[in-house]
């Protein structure tokens, strides 16, 4: 299939820089934010086109922009999640490296190739003081882990030369920021007799090659062709195992789930067809309509039904629609049509609804049925280079999705989409196989893993800070921890007189607004054991003390979806809040605003709160759902475990 004549071009190229860039300086450098003179000297663009790269990404809600701060978002991860979801793996053997992971009692990942390195799709991690793990979409050098000496063992001569080249250039593996960088270049000998002995073996180790401490164990899973198609790799320290135990520990039960993962795996390639042709059609528009409207009421309900599972039925989501064309009309000539276009294609290639799952945990593949793409008329595709799709050759291999079923979900023209798929070829971000088109794991590189390194307080932070700039307020979020809620993420405003919660602040659930929404988010049951052990106390002269008119309030709460508190917990103090849900519609959090109740009356604070207060929490619940699409949160608070 010959490539556009133009080449890899304009707004792609230019993007997917901009994204690597920022990604390079969050991984190497932990930087959470940079500055645009940051982006241009990383990249060598000009001042005027990384604004507007940024100005389209922040649009589409890809970055952050805070003055002139510019940070990932968590609904980047989307793109990465097309990938994962393309591919199957999490869901085909997610379930086996948490048995696994019990089982032994170690850290247990899986990993794909991806070109002379190694990445990780699925981390299943064991927490002790000394933690051992890797982040979903990190990349190491393959001659620098086990599962590494497994893939190189079916490269051919081109791969060779290829990862020769790549130590020749970057001895010291400073291009890896998974692993540290060494103090002199190793010899490749030893790598080329290693994967010989992985080959010969049928599983590989790690014997402190990532760093000092650290050993692993891993094992190949083929498809049914005899193909490597990924690694589980099981991940000690020196402590525990040396790597001779560790391998006389762990290889029995490995080679004894083998053969039910490789059925997984084939099983799961029917499936995701099956599933690809109901959730396609819903992953068309939701980034480029949000953009289009981001602060509008009907954007907000719109984010929050993607979130929840329910299709874009109408508006800018409908199918034979190209909604970068009517945000291009709505936000004018900053905005890159051709950005948004291609994105949509790489969300497309993924088969389901950004963030939302399929049955069974995962999202759908998509597998197109229409008919097969012809000789690719050559054509230019710059503007389409400036939408990130991802990928790079290894990886699970889903069905892919033909051109018309990605030019259907997306509502582009075939001719449109086609330039689209051809350029994102070129660039190393797909593959085509036959009619088929499939997303690959370099997507990954595009700012996943220091995103997938974020809790759930990192994730609602800089929503609580854009709803305190909105209203004025201080603003909290809390869990429930036996009788008592706790503060877990906090955002002040400034005043004069405000309120003052520290992180860690307990207070009884049935006196707070975010203690009767995180009680009317249990199940019947478990809200009537709840209250049957209160006893309330009246904290000011306005406590609702009496057991059965607090069930009546906390009723009113679930119907109503939100809470106000009005002087029962401290004389002045006026709360409203409302309930925070994890991707499956469970209650993990409250989020509410506090103020002076000197500050009017209790009906006007809910007139004005409540509808920024709802539109925040929507906001969170997609994040959510997308940063937990394929894998459970990062560190820090967690929640609805």
């Amino acid at each position: 299939m010959p490539p556009p004549v133009n080449g890899p071009v304009g707004p792609l190229e230019r993007g997917l820089a901009v994204l690597r860039e920022l990604t390079r300086l969050a991984a190497h450098e932990g930087r959470t934010t940079v500055r645009p003179g940051d982006l241009v000297r990383g990249t060598g663009l000009a001042r005027s086109v990384v604004d507007r790269v940024v100005g389209t990404l922040e649009q589409l809600g890809y970055v952050t922009l805070d003055g002139r701060d510019i940070g990932l978002a968590v609904r980047l991860m989307e793109l990465g999640n097309a990938y994962l979801a393309a591919s199957g793996l999490p869901a085909a053997l997610g379930p086996f490296a948490e048995r696994l992971a019990d089982g032994l009692d170690e850290s247990v990942s899986v990993a794909v190739p991806d070109g002379g390195g190694v990445r990780f799709v699925v981390q299943v991690t064991r927490r002790r003081t000394m933690s051992l793990a890797f982040r979903i979409g990190d990349l190491l050098p393959a001659e620098r882990c086990s599962p590494g000496a497994l893939f190189a063992a079916e490269w051919s001569g081109a791969d060779w030369a290829a990862w020769r080249a790549r130590r020749a250039e970057d001895p010291l593996d400073t291009a890896f920021p998974a692993v540290p960088p060494r103090h002199r270049p190793a010899c490749g000998e030893d790598f080329e007799a290693r994967v010989k002995e992985a080959a010969r073996d049928g599983w590989a180790v790690d014997d402190q090659l990532i760093e000092p401490g650290l050993v692993a164990v891993s094992v190949p899973v083929r498809d049914a062709s005899g193909r490597i198609v990924c690694a589980v790799n099981v991940v000690s320290h020196t402590s525990r195992h040396d790597v001779d135990s560790l391998r006389a520990a762990v290889l029995g039960p490995l080679g004894a789930e083998l053969p039910a993962m490789e059925a997984a795996l084939t099983a799961r390639r029917p499936r995701l067809a099956a599933l690809a042709g109901s959730a396609a059609s819903v992953a068309s528009a939701a980034s480029i309509a949000s953009a289009a409207s981001v602060t509008s009421a009907a954007s907000i309900a719109s984010a929050a039904s993607v979130a929840s599972g329910a299709s874009v039925a109408s508006g800018a989501g409908a199918v034979g629609e190209d909604p970068a064309r009517m945000a291009k009309r709505e936000l004018g000539a900053g905005f890159l049509q051709s950005l948004a276009r291609g994105l949509a294609v790489l969300r497309a290639l993924g088969g389901a609804a950004p963030g939302v799952a399929a049955p069974g945990g995962a999202q759908g593949s998509g597998q197109g049925e229409a008919r097969a793409v012809e000789d690719a008329a050559p054509g230019a595709a710059g503007a389409l280079a400036h939408g990130l799709v991802g990928a790079g050759p290894g990886g699970g291999r889903g069905g892919g999705m033909t051109l018309s079923a990605v030019a259907e979900a997306t509502g582009l023209a075939r001719a449109t989409a086609r330039r689209s798929l051809l350029t994102l070829v070129e660039l190393g971000y797909a593959e085509a196989d036959g009619r088929a088109f499939r997303p690959l794991p370099r997507v990954l590189e595009l700012g996943y893993a220091p995103l997938a390194e974020r809790g759930f307080t990192d994730i609602a932070q800089p929503h609580m800070r854009e709803l305190v700039r909105t209203v004025h307020e201080s603003a909290s979020l809390a869990v429930l921890d036996g009788g008592d809620i706790r503060y877990i993420a906090r955002v002040p405003t400034v005043r004069i007189m405000s309120v003052n919660i520290t992180i860690g602040t307990r207070f009884p659930a049935y006196a707070t607004s975010m203690g009767r929404v995180l009680l009317a988010g249990l199940d019947a049951d478990a809200r009537a054991a709840h209250l049957a052990g209160v006893r309330p106390e009246p904290l000011t002269r306005h406590t609702v003390t009496d057991v059965a008119e607090l069930a009546r309030v906390v009723e009113r709460a679930a119907a109503e979806g939100h809470a106000l508190v009005d002087q029962e917990l401290e004389e002045g103090l006026r709360s409203l809040a409302v309930p925070v849900r994890d991707a499956r519609g469970r209650v993990v959090a409250g989020l509410n605003v506090a103020t002076h109740a000197g500050r009017g009356t209790a009906e006007s604070a809910r007139g004005e709160l409540l509808p920024a207060l709802r539109a925040t929490a929507a906001r969170i619940e997609a994040d959510l759902a997308t940063a937990s699409a394929h894998h459970a949160l990062g560190a820090g608070e967690r929640v609805g475990a």
